[in-house]
């Protein structure tokens, strides 16, 4: 498997980020898959983390999905993600 990962703008470029409210995003292209982590803010100032999966499905279409995960539950998101992804590598040893 193939991993690149591009940064492409930090909270400083906020402005040139566009209407769409990100503050942060980067990429990662694993084999015939994209992730993208995107760090957005809404007009309230909350400040989520946007992760999309894109995969192309067809000459010219991508299937995507999608998960939203708000600033008030990263620890328990990443506790569980931690806890998921080590029970995978273990599983694979």
């Amino acid at each position: 498997m193939v991993v690149e990962q591009k940064n492409d703008c930090s909270r400083e470029g906020k402005e040139q980020m566009g209407s769409r409210g990100e503050v942060f995003s980067t990429h990662t292209v694993a084999g015939k898959r994209t992730y993208f982590f995107n760090v957005k803010e809404n007009r309230h100032g909350d400040v989520f983390l946007n992760l999309v999966e894109s995969k192309k499905s067809g000459e010219s279409e991508f299937e995507r999905h999608s998960i939203i995960v708000f600033e008030e539950d990263f620890e328990n998101f990443l506790m569980g993600f931690n806890q998921a992804v080590g029970f995978m590598r273990e599983r694979k040893s």
